[in-house]
């Protein structure tokens, strides 16, 4: 009851600054005052106010809306977990025998659930820089640009 009398009066001042700004021959701000104004009042008709009092003031709504912040927070700390690519354990321990043993492990056939990289993707091997005066470079460009501005 109280939202609904505080609404009706931030109303009831809008309008009468809208009115006062009207008389001084300012319309179009006159006109936006007064819709701001009757943004309240519409809110208190729809029941919008009374739906927000009714869900501010009930404690199973917070501990409801903390229950989904816990969950939230769950998702991103998986989330970056799997990113960092940690993997399951088998992965772990099949890794720790083949570092022991020198070898190479084996790459999972299937990759698990956990892990954010495919098994099956291609290895990119790093482009190598030509060293300079190597021969396939080509400075055709280059010469054309000085030969341009006289060089």
């Amino acid at each position: 009851m109280l939202a609904e009398t505080i609404c009706s009066a931030v109303s009831a001042a809008g309008l009468g600054i809208a009115a006062v700004t009207a008389y001084r021959k300012r319309f179009l701000t006159a006109t936006r005052i007064a819709a701001y104004s009757l943004i309240p009042i519409g809110l208190v008709l729809t029941g919008v106010v009374q739906w927000v009092t009714d869900i501010a003031f009930q404690p199973s709504v917070w501990l409801g809306f903390g229950l989904l912040g816990v969950a939230w927070l769950l998702f991103m700390t998986t989330r970056a977990i799997e990113r960092r690519g940690v993997g399951t354990r088998k992965e772990r321990k099949a890794a720790a025998q083949a570092a022991q043993s020198g070898a190479v492990a084996p790459a999972a056939s299937v990759p698990s659930l956990g892990s954010g990289v495919p098994a099956d993707r291609p290895q990119t091997k790093p482009k190598q820089k030509q060293e300079a005066g190597a021969p396939g470079e080509d400075f055709s460009d280059i010469e054309a640009i000085l030969k341009k501005h006289g060089i």
